[in-house]
């Protein structure tokens, strides 16, 4: 598996040819004799909201700096999606959330663009939502962040990409997170 278009098979180096695979081209190696499968990188994150207000930080370095959107990133190799939203939390944004209380608002495939580090990356976003009652500390901007604050329903700031504004709306429309 790969998470990029690939030329070359990982495994063996040979150059990769393209075969009919379920109705869909995919990328073969001949001399493995196997398909190279291109699967996205899973990031998870979440939505702390507080009334009618949400829990946004702006990205400091990346592809997506001076961006706002939740906090949120990739996925450890050994970790849940809900631990990561969590950690993910903790660094950029400076507050602390229990797994166990966040529920699934939604996802989203992405193509992420910008920079060598990630070419033609598929990234497949996992956001979940948390209430503020459910949060210990205060926001403050961490690793990957420059700002950390809530912010209200009709004062979303700029620049925003419009599915994390999408994720911004579920989360400040659900009655209670989970239902």
């Amino acid at each position: 598996m790969v998470a990029v278009d690939a030329n070359y098979c990982p495994t063996c180096g040979t150059a990769l040819r393209s075969r009919s695979f379920e109705g869909l081209e995919r990328r073969f190696c001949p001399d493995c004799e196997q398909f190279v499968w291109r699967n996205p990188v899973p990031t998870a994150g979440v939505a702390v909201r507080d009334g009618n207000e949400i829990l946004l930080v702006r990205r400091a370095g990346g592809p997506s700096k001076g961006f706002w959107t939740l906090p949120g990133g990739y996925l450890e190799a050994d970790e849940p999606a809900p631990a990561a939203a969590v950690r993910e939390l903790r660094e950029e944004a400076g507050v602390d959330a229990d797994p166990e209380a966040l529920r699934l608002l939604g996802t989203h495939l992405r193509e992420q663009a910008g920079g060598a580090a990630y070419r033609d990356q598929h990234v497949l976003l996992v956001r979940y939502v948390v209430d503020r009652d459910h949060v210990e500390g205060e926001p403050s901007a961490g690793s990957d962040a420059d700002e950390a604050r809530f912010v209200a329903r009709g004062a979303l700031p700029d620049p925003m990409r419009e599915h994390n504004r999408r994720f911004v709306e579920r989360a400040l429309a659900r009655k209670e997170p989970g239902r």
